[in-house]
């Protein structure tokens, strides 16, 4: 049974079509581990029409007396690990970013940048969209992009400010080694390459973003160089005029799933950017307020890594907060014409626009 099998393609009456597709219950995976008495409480039905949809979906699970379980295939401790470690990352541009992150933004993975308008959430991603398509000659991953943009924040133009940085990066490389190869790897690596291994979405609603979501996996079939799919955001579309959140929670408890699904079927890192709300304590007549990132508790949960971006004294700031390999760190990082770079004092500015050094963050030029 195909976990993301339409409900609406079963043998049900259209009245408990609509009632499914009303309380958020859309593909196979939605209705897993749910018991007839559940179901019957969100549509509203008695538990014999619930117990009836699900033994449709589910015809495996009747029960009957010499019924044969099918036995998971196991994988031992070390492969996992050795599988793991063989993946490369996602440069960011930033080596103290990457550097915090254990090199980069890893494969099979979510990771989540959160943080305020203007932090520089969107800049990170379209750097990941440019880097992802890095030659494997220069230590990139050779693949290509997928880019959900659900705010209308994506800016083709800025884009290909940072396309064109990073193809004279790759350019100057080349020209410091002196290989035929290398150079010719270099030419090729045009800013009309990159523009074209970046794949677009637009999700104006929540029930876009899910279609798109869903359908997802055939396109990566189709565009097996994928290595990289942003969202941005994730939270855009269930924070306003949401007002049931039992089926927020379940939209995105079924959108969590897919993206940890995908990213481990398909070997991918999967980026999110999450936006902050204010949480508010008070105590005795005192109160006070702070900034966390938005969806709420059970969301926390969703991502393998969470970054948070933030200002402090004009400097812009990540704060590694969830990750399961690495320490809590906070590294300073800035954003300028050709993307995402260390913060350099003035007194190491020239040493580090003269591509005199060997790491990638420090070697581009920024004209």
């Amino acid at each position: 049974m195909q976990s993301q099998r339409e409900l609406s393609t079963f043998a049900l009456s259209p009245a408990m079509r609509g009632k499914l597709t009303a309380a958020g219950f859309l593909t196979v995976e939605d209705l897993h581990h749910i018991k007839p008495s559940e179901l019957s409480k969100e549509l509203g039905t008695s538990a014999e029409d619930a117990l009836e949809i699900l033994q449709t979906v589910f015809p495996e699970n009747t029960t009957t007396p010499n019924r044969k379980m099918a036995v998971p295939k196991s994988v031992t401790a070390l492969e996992l690990l050795y599988s793991e470690q063989s993946l490369p990352s996602i440069l960011t541009f930033s080596e103290e970013m990457d550097t915090m992150l254990g090199g980069g933004v890893p494969l099979a993975k979510i990771t989540e940048f959160c943080g305020a308008p203007g932090i520089g959430k969107t800049q990170i991603c379209m750097q990941l969209c440019v880097d992802v398509q890095i030659r494997e000659c220069f230590g990139g991953l050779g693949g290509e992009a997928v880019y959900i943009d659900t705010e209308g924040s994506f800016i083709v133009e800025r884009l290909a400010d940072i396309a064109r940085a990073t193809t004279q990066h790759c350019q100057h490389i080349a020209s410091m080694d002196k290989s035929a190869e290398l150079k010719e790897e270099a030419e090729s690596f045009t800013l009309e390459k990159i523009l074209s291994g970046i794949y677009c979405f637009r999700c104006h609603d929540y029930v876009e973003l899910l279609a798109t979501i869903h359908l997802l996996p055939k396109f990566i079939n189709q565009h097996p160089k994928v290595k990289l799919v942003v969202i941005d955001s994730i939270a855009f579309h269930f924070r306003h005029d949401f007002e049931d959140l039992s089926l927020r929670t379940r939209l995105l408890t079924s959108l969590a799933q897919s993206f940890i699904k995908m990213a481990t079927e398909f070997k991918l890192a999967v980026v999110l950017t999450n936006q902050m709300t204010t949480r508010f304590r008070g105590s005795e007549g005192a109160s006070s307020s702070h900034l966390i990132p938005a969806l709420g508790e059970s969301w926390a949960h969703a991502s393998t890594i969470r970054v948070i971006l933030y200002w402090d004294d004009n400097h812009r700031y990540a704060l590694l907060y969830k990750s399961p390999s690495k320490k809590e760190a906070v590294v300073k990082f800035q954003i300028t014409m050709g993307g995402i770079r260390d913060v350099v004092s003035n007194s190491n500015k020239e040493t580090s626009e003269d591509c005199s050094d060997n790491q990638p963050a420090k070697r581009q030029k920024v004209s």
